[in-house]
């Protein structure tokens, strides 16, 4: 909500100073001009871009009205799921960990986690990682490169919307200028008429180049810069899920591996390994499952041997 709040302040801002200056608000009304400079503006959007990015840009828009899900209690949810599904494959084995990578809607680990289950990239993303990780025939540092590149791709995708607003609010204040030479060629068709109505049509024009700047560096560019900052830390996570992963797929305990993970959150925003550690071994954990030689589920932790790599 925050965005939204910011936008506020910005209008309310102009209006009030506006205001103070003993001005007529009416007259800062000008739907021709609003039409001229909106219209050309969703023309442009529609120009340089396909409709998937066009779309995506609007869902981009609306989701800033909601808080990024980016936070501490999210990334320590995300520490406390690597662990339990971890430990799925140290006290089930592998076949069992399949039965979770395979079928992650009946899940007992995911379904804890509806903000994870409900993001199906996210989810893939973990998913697919795991299955090939336990699948034995691709080496550590491919794997590495392999979601180094699912995580660009995933970047890429988020920064796309970014730069097409950031294109039309670098075309507000231009298409401001269009609408006021607009107002001027009317103002001029105008002249010997009476003063008072060519003083109308020539604010008339003046508004058409103070909306295009108004719209540009006060909603559009501010829009741009935060979307741009929720992808950065859209990224982020996606690195932590990758230190978490790649140390499983090494071999590493799940604790360790967790660790890894916790170590590639931001530190603002990163949970102490005391908090974690409860946070894992806590409440919340998934059943024990018996191992596969018969052993109980509660025996100590074994380091996990590394997947044995092709020659």
């Amino acid at each position: 909500m925050l965005p939204a709040l910011g936008i506020l302040v910005v209008f309310g801002a102009v209006i009030a100073g506006y205001l103070m200056e003993h001005g007529k608000l009416m007259v800062l009304v000008q739907p021709a001009e609003l039409v001229i400079i909106g219209g050309a503006a969703i023309g442009t959007l529609l120009v340089a871009n396909p409709l998937p990015v066009v779309i995506n840009l609007f869902k981009g828009v609306l989701g800033l009205l909601g808080n990024c899900r980016c936070t501490k209690a999210f990334y320590l949810d995300s520490l406390k799921m690597l662990y339990q599904l971890f430990q799925v494959a140290r006290k089930g084995g592998m076949a069992k960990l399949e039965e979770e990578i395979e079928a992650p809607e009946k899940s007992p680990v995911f379904s804890q986690y509806p903000a994870i289950s409900k993001d199906h990239h996210l989810l893939h993303f973990i998913c697919d990682t795991v299955r090939t990780s336990v699948s034995g025939v691709v080496l550590s540092h491919d794997l590495d490169a392999m979601l180094e590149a699912d995580i660009d791709v995933h970047h890429h995708g988020l920064s796309t919307p970014v730069k097409a607003l950031e294109t039309v609010g670098d075309a507000l204040p231009g298409l401001g200028i269009v609408a006021a030479v607009l107002g001027v060629v009317n103002t001029m068709g105008a002249l010997g008429g009476p003063p008072a109505e060519i003083g109308e049509k020539v604010a008339s024009a003046l508004v058409g180049t103070f909306l295009g700047i108004l719209l540009c560096y006060g909603l559009a560019a501010p829009l741009a810069a935060h979307m741009s900052k929720r992808g950065d830390a859209e990224n982020q996570y996606y690195q932590v899920l990758r230190a978490g992963l790649m140390a499983f797929a090494k071999g590493m305990a799940p604790i360790i591996a967790v660790e890894f993970a916790r170590r590639a959150i931001p530190h603002a925003l990163r949970p102490n390994f005391n908090d974690m550690e409860k946070a894992c071994k806590g409440a919340g954990a998934p059943p024990p499952v018996a191992e596969a030689d018969g052993t109980a589920a509660g025996a100590p932790e074994q380091v996990a041997e590394p997947v044995p790599e092709p020659a």
